[in-house]
């Protein structure tokens, strides 16, 4: 293509018409794709850069060339799909040349509209994040007010019920500081927990990640941040942090009931160990009593009220929690296998705090303890009996009677104090059962107890040493005293008249007595020993009938000592 200048002749260079002709070197020349059309847009030339537009001209794939060569100089946007996939996007312009030609040029702005694309997609995604999100999103203005919320609002208050209000109208604990304020943070925050208050009143815990905004010269115009709320989380951890607390208080206290050897001390240190460890005043376990469903005081520590109101209260409740006579009272029963068998009763002064969620929770933790503890107690309490009483009276066996006896008479020697012993044997006894059976026999047996226990008082002792043979343990008694009681039980012996196998074999009593008198050197052997002879001299002697054992040998002179027994 030449180029060629056209001037009208005798003219001013106003009226000039000048005509170009661009050649193969400008259309390769231009940055970007050129084409020449006919005038019916038939391809003549193109640079390199513009063959793919060239081709798809010839190919009819340019929707648009018709309008663009109607109206040159409009712009138009197309898109052209690569071979190997993909599409590069042209700014198209026509513009008109001589002999009917037109210069087709583009600006490829695939790169640009590629950004664009990408920038809006991610504000878009960023966008749909935000609002999806449990987060919140915010910015604090210059002002320190806050100039944008997610749309979604937070702490229950829509974005624009926010906008233009400060932090601090809904922080709990809100600092003036700017530095420990992680709304105006002048530096980069991560995780920073506050309490903010909702639009109910509740509180709700936050973790605060925020950037300050800085101007053009490094000052500080605001800050950006998110709020997640974490407060479920926080509940969650306290909670176990509190059962956590509590099952370490429940260890020591069940820790120090089984670390006490003796049964009857468990109680009392489960008292101690529950009352330090509830920060209680004192602390009382009582005991169900099976014969008539009352409590007994088993075991107590530190101060407490009166406790029957609280005892009493346990009769429709498992529980108590509430002021009594100026004391806080917390109290449950305690049950095993869904009896109850005890109770706990915790005290405070008024000056203390109330009870709490946890104090409730920990008191029935213990009560379970408690009641197994309790049951252990009464399971060995039960076992003792068994190994202590005779099955059939109740009354005291051979083996615990000499034992509790023993025990009592080396008080009596401290003391000087006397006591007595009386053996009692029954006289025809085998008769009984012979004629009337053993289960007469028993009921026989059982009416000599209550006669026994008519005529001694609850400090003395009573145990039947087997068979038909008893004995009695006749506390700080003297030989009037003692004598006594033998002449009273000879005389209601004649109630067991009903049991006898026969007339000429009644059912009678034969009674042998010693008497310590509190400042004789003897052994209880030799009192037993003394017991046990006179009864035996009654047998000999007829039956029915007491004998005073003498004095012992080592209270008496050596001349006396000889001729001391002698009949009642």
């Amino acid at each position: 293509m030449t180029a060629r200048d056209h001037r009208t002749r005798g003219g001013s260079s106003h009226g000039e018409r000048i005509a170009l002709s661009l050649g193969v070197d400008g259309l390769s020349a231009f940055p970007g794709p050129a084409v020449v059309l006919d005038s019916s847009g038939a391809v003549i030339a193109s640079n390199g850069r513009g063959e793919g537009l060239a081709a798809a001209i010839t190919q009819n794939r340019i929707a648009c060339l018709n309008d663009l060569l109607s109206m040159p100089g409009t712009t138009s946007l197309e898109c052209l799909p690569l071979p190997g996939g993909g599409s590069l996007v042209f700014d198209l312009v026509a513009l008109p040349a001589e002999d009917g030609l037109s210069v087709l040029i583009g600006r490829d702005v695939t790169l640009e509209r590629n950004l664009r694309a990408a920038l809006v997609e991610s504000r878009q995604r960023y966008k749909d994040l935000v609002e999806i999100s449990s987060d919140f999103a915010w910015e604090i203005g210059q002002d320190g007010r806050f100039v944008f919320v997610s749309p979604k609002g937070a702490l229950g208050h829509a974005a624009d019920e926010l906008i233009g209000r400060r932090p601090a109208e809904f922080v709990v604990q809100d600092s003036s500081n700017a530095e420990t304020n992680p709304f105006e943070a002048n530096g980069p925050i991560e995780d920073v927990e506050v309490w903010m208050r909702q639009s109910d009143g509740a509180q709700v815990c936050v973790v605060i990640s925020a950037m300050p905004l800085r101007g053009d010269r490094g000052e500080w115009r605001g800050t950006r941040g998110v709020c997640r709320d974490v407060t479920q989380e926080r509940l969650r951890d306290a909670a176990l942090s509190r059962a956590n607390a509590r099952e370490r208080l429940l260890s020591y206290i069940v820790r120090t009931i089984r670390d006490e050897v003796e049964p009857g001390g468990m109680l009392q240190a489960a008292a101690e160990a529950t009352a330090r460890a509830l920060g209680a005043s004192g602390c009382q376990i009582f005991r169900l009593r099976p014969e008539d469903g009352s409590f007994s005081l088993a075991a107590t520590f530190g101060e407490a009220g009166a406790e029957q109101v609280v005892l009493d209260s346990l009769a429709d409740s498992d529980h108590f929690d509430g002021d009594h006579k100026s004391w806080r009272v917390l109290a449950t029963v305690c049950r095993y296998r869904h009896s109850v068998n005890g109770a706990v009763l915790l005290w405070r002064t008024p000056e203390r705090a109330t009870w709490g969620d946890d104090d409730r929770l920990l008191i029935d933790d213990v009560a379970n303890q408690v009641g197994l503890a309790a049951e252990q107690i009464a399971n060995h309490e039960r076992v003792l009996k068994l190994s202590r009483t005779d099955g059939l009276t109740g009354l005291f066996n051979r083996r615990a009677f000499f034992e509790e006896i023993a025990r009592r008479f080396q008080r009596l020697l401290r003391e000087g104090r006397p006591a007595a012993l009386i053996y009692v044997d029954l006289d025809n006894f085998k008769a009984v059962n012979d004629v009337h059976g053993h289960q007469t026999g028993d009921r026989a047996l059982l009416a000599v107890r209550d006669l026994m226990i008519q005529y001694t008082r609850p400090t003395d002792l009573i145990a039947r040493l087997g068979g038909d043979e008893f004995a009695i343990w006749l506390e700080a008694t003297e030989e009037k005293i003692a004598v006594r009681r033998c002449e009273e039980l000879l005389t209601a012996g004649a109630q067991l008249a009903c049991f006898s196998g026969s007339p000429d074999k009644p059912l009678l009593f034969s009674l042998g007595v010693a008497v310590h008198s509190g400042g004789e050197a003897e052994t209880i052997e030799t009192l037993i020993a003394r017991a046990d002879k006179a009864m035996y001299e009654v047998k000999r002697g007829g039956k029915g009938a007491w004998r005073l054992a003498p004095p012992s040998p080592a209270a008496l002179p050596a001349e006396e000592s000889e001729a001391s027994w002698r009949d009642s």
